[in-house]
Order: structure tokens, then C-alpha cells, then sequence
């Protein structure tokens, strides 16, 4: 259900917006992103784990809250994060 960390330093690679950024928006919503979908998939096996499911539910609002923030402070930054992660059609 956690993301290797082989793989966070890829994703935090690819949307950072500086050289030692870790913890802008844009970089926060991929992380959270990769975790969701990770717990996605770790639902499709294990039904009946509200408690896991309590913790995705919270994880998607935190990534709620964040793009809109981003979306009010740089719209096209918004615009190209949620096309590159595929968030909206």
C-alpha cells in the first residue's frame, strides 16, 4: 500500500519545479496520487478493510484541498499536472 522509495524519488523528480523541491503542490498531489491508486488496487482484493478505506477516503480530500489551491494560484501549472496524471477527461 506505500510506494517504494525507488519509485517516490522518480515521481518526485519528474514534478518538482526546482532542484530541492519536495514539497510543492504539484509534487504533493503526484505522491498522494500514486498512493491512491495503489490503495485502489489493494481494494480490489481486500473488500471489507474499512480502515484502509477511511485513510484513502482522507487522502483523496487532502488531494481535493491541494488542487484547488494550485488551480487558484497558478491555473496552467493546475492544467498541466492533472492532464500529465490523468485526473480529469
Amino acid at each position: 500500500m506505500t510506494i517504494d522509495t525507488d519509485k517516490k524519488r522518480e515521481v518526485i523528480d519528474k514534478y518538482r519545479t526546482s532542484e530541492m523541491d519536495t514539497g510543492s503542490p504539484n509534487v504533493q498531489v503526484a505522491l498522494l496520487t500514486q498512493k491512491i491508486e495503489s490503495l485502489t488496487n489493494h481494494f480490489k482484493f481486500h473488500k471489507k478493510d474499512n480502515h484502509s478505506r477511511r485513510g484513502l477516503l482522507m487522502m483523496v480530500n487532502k488531494r481535493r484541498k491541494l488542487l484547488d489551491y494550485l488551480k487558484s494560484k497558478d491555473f496552467s501549472s493546475y492544467k498541466q499536472l492533472i492532464s500529465d496524471l490523468g485526473l480529469r477527461k
